[in-house]
């Protein structure tokens, strides 16, 4: 049986996608694709996991460190010199997500909602005359001003984002295999980086230094991964030609769960096992390390995007990590998302410009430059 031809516009799409992979961590993710076709591969002691079951028990039933150097929660430790989410076991990470989860549980998002909308209902003003428009720092000022809603504090949102930006890339990409930025003196750029933010976020809320660890790690994950989707989720829709699947109510609920899917914003977890496991039918010692390929798993770079036939929520949903370690921000990203392309969706905006973060912590864009190529009359 013949496999369908892939549309040219998904072909494009993926074109322009994949270029922040390879022009960010030209390294790892040459090597992650070589690796890609097996479930599990070891090298050394390093596992890459890429297969959806092999990924989802990693999660769920390996016991993981997560205090680890070069995890998530080692460099959680390194941003905010203590416990916080995204390294807790026991009570402690049981509280810690309680007192999350009531800003972003469904009555905190739409408490949120207003703030974000208030940016986005600025920004088709430019579509609207005729001129181009630049969708990172409008990323940026989104992811921005929704963390200083959600924490409370003070702070200019475009500021606290790049505050949070640079924190993040400065504690992440030491961690990745490649080449390191010149002159980057790795412990120096994240003590700096960190105390520019920790200052923004206590501006008007200064707190004890368990809740601003926290404050500080919320700032750092919900910045980094809004400002790397939603510049790729527009471009996708505007190169797969998407706009009408966006623009409809009923269908962009599901468009928006396969955008998320196929950008995978955070496209790496790595972690470490604390005990001996298998994953896939390879053993597992205490003290590997796990790369778990949140990209492959969910098959973003097989699946294309498509709202009319969705990835089953099992699927979709490992970009989000599974089991109690989920991360707690999904509603709020497929939440900025919808509204995102609901204002947008009107214009069909298409991709004038594209550049490459090559110095951020997750792979996006450093500016994103669009066009309206219809008006809202004619795009309805």
């Amino acid at each position: 049986m013949t496999a369908a031809p892939v549309p040219s516009g998904v072909r494009a799409a993926r074109r322009r996608d994949r270029r922040v992979y390879t022009r960010s961590h030209p390294v790892l993710f040459t090597l992650l694709a070589l690796a890609r076709h097996r479930p599990v591969t070891r090298l050394g002691g390093t596992l890459l996991v890429h297969g959806g079951d092999a990924y989802r028990h990693a999660l769920t039933r390996v016991p993981l460190d997560r205090t680890a150097a070069g995890t998530t929660g080692g460099a959680a430790r390194e941003l905010a010199a203590g416990g916080a989410l995204f390294d807790q076991e026991g009570t402690g990470h049981r509280a810690a997500r309680r007192a999350v989860s009531e800003g972003l549980g469904a009555a905190g998002v739409e408490r949120l909602r207003p703030v974000w909308r208030e940016v986005l209902a600025r920004c088709p003003a430019p579509l609207a005359a005729g001129r181009t428009l630049d969708l990172v720092p409008v990323a940026r000022e989104l992811a921005g001003a929704t963390v200083r809603a959600l924490l409370g504090t003070g702070g200019d949102p475009q500021a606290v984002a790049e505050a949070a930006a640079r924190a993040a890339a400065a504690a992440v990409r030491d961690h990745l295999p490649g080449p390191r930025p010149p002159g980057a003196g790795r412990a120096a750029a994240t003590a700096t980086a960190t105390a520019r933010l920790a200052a923004l976020l206590t501006e008007d809320a200064p707190g004890e230094s368990g809740e601003g660890a926290l404050r500080a790690m919320l700032a750092v994950a919900a910045v980094n991964t809004t400002v790397a989707a939603l510049p790729r989720a527009v471009a996708w829709c505007a190169d797969a030609a998407l706009w009408d699947q966006a623009a409809d109510d009923r269908l962009r609920p599901a468009l928006v769960d396969e955008l998320l899917r196929v950008i995978a914003p955070s496209p790496l977890l790595p972690r470490a096992a604390a005990a001996d496991a298998v994953l896939d039918g390879c053993p597992v010692r205490a003290g590997d390390r796990l790369i778990l390929v949140a990209r492959h798993a969910a098959r973003a770079h097989t699946d294309p995007p498509d709202a009319c036939a969705p990835a089953p929520p099992t699927v979709a949903g490992l970009v989000f990590g599974a089991g109690p370690h989920a991360c707690p921000g999904a509603r709020l990203a497929r939440a900025q998302l919808d509204d995102t392309l609901a204002a947008l969706a009107p214009y069909r905006p298409g991709v004038v410009r594209a550049r490459v973060d090559r110095n951020a912590a997750l792979p996006g864009w450093r500016s994103l430059t669009v066009r309206a190529t219809t008006s809202p009359e004619e795009g309805r």
